[in-house]
């Protein structure tokens, strides 16, 4: 029997087609260089152009800090077929620390954004950050990861997201993707993390097929079409766009739990980043803003929609 996820081992069997993958596991270094592009190009054209150009300064650091990083350490292996055998994601939020890969990384990149051009309120942010004793660190990671950002701190708590996707990123592409089991619709099979939003790949193994991707470690997991990925139901699910927009990027709204999630149709556009674009099609969420669906994902670049 195989695996859901799995690919049929066999694959040219007749009458058998190979599943798509259950997971991709992040490339740390493409992943943000990628980003940095996705979002130079829609800085071109886009009404948030200032914004889109600071983010994307922060892609490309975030790619760039990671030479000579200290390998960040996984669970022990008890610990990653405990999680297995309960169904648990391996890289447990709750008990991350700032142990020295942590502690590297958000230094790096504290230090790598000085240089970013940016508004006065986020260099003001970030030299709050970079003064923060390891207590007032230690509670912000937790704030991070809990994806419960205090309002009134949301500026200093986007660099410290950005050093937190650096560190899971990395952990996450250190996994064994065959050892990964399906935790929820909407939860990151590799650290629990919400998805930024969902996309409709071209991948010649998965054409056609959607993917959740992680907010925290950039992982995409599979997850069937034409269903909620907050609450599971498949019963009154409509999709919302910008009129007279391309049609590669929607609201999937759930008439269940009242909910939507962006899906990004890949499959017309690869340029299509679930970060990047998510970020640029804000006038889909202010379109909606107001009426009866509330957003569902998480963006730490989007805070406070």
């Amino acid at each position: 029997m195989t695996h859901p996820g799995s690919v049929d081992p066999n694959p040219a069997s007749i009458g058998r087609v190979p599943a798509p993958p259950f997971v991709r596991l992040p490339d740390p270094r493409r992943l943000f260089e990628a980003r940095k592009e996705r979002l130079d190009v829609l800085a071109e054209t886009g009404e948030l152009a200032p914004y889109l150009r600071f983010i994307a300064g922060i892609a490309a650091v975030q790619s760039a800090i990671q030479d000579g990083l200290p390998v960040p350490e996984l669970p022990p292996p008890d610990a990653l077929d405990r999680a297995r055998e309960f169904g648990m994601p391996p890289l447990d939020r709750n008990q991350t620390d700032i142990d020295d890969a942590v502690s590297e990384t958000l230094r790096r990149l504290f230090d790598a954004v000085v240089s970013l051009a940016k508004p006065a309120e986020a260099q003001a942010a970030l030299e709050r950050v970079k003064a923060a004793s390891p207590d007032e660190t230690r509670d912000m990671v937790r704030h991070v990861l809990s994806d419960s950002i205090p309002a009134e701190t949301i500026a200093e708590h986007v660099y410290v997201a950005a050093g937190l996707q650096v560190h899971f990123t990395r952990l996450a592409a250190r996994l064994d993707k065959d050892k990964l089991t399906r935790i929820s619709d909407g939860t990151c099979p590799c650290c629990g993390g919400a998805p930024t939003s969902s996309l409709v790949v071209g991948w010649m193994e998965a054409e056609g097929t959607r993917y959740c991707s992680c907010s925290l470690c950039g992982t995409l997991w599979n997850v069937v079409r034409v269903k909620c990925v907050l609450c599971g139901s498949g019963k009154g699910i409509g999709y919302q766009e910008i009129e007279g927009g391309a049609g590669t990027i929607k609201a999937e709204c759930c008439d269940t739990c009242r909910g939507y999630v962006k899906i990004l149709y890949q499959q017309k556009d690869m340029a299509l980043d679930p970060v990047a674009d998510d970020i640029a099609s804000l006038g889909l969420d202010l379109l909606l803003k107001d009426g009866e669906y509330r957003r569902g994902s998480f963006n730490p670049y989007l805070l406070g929609l």
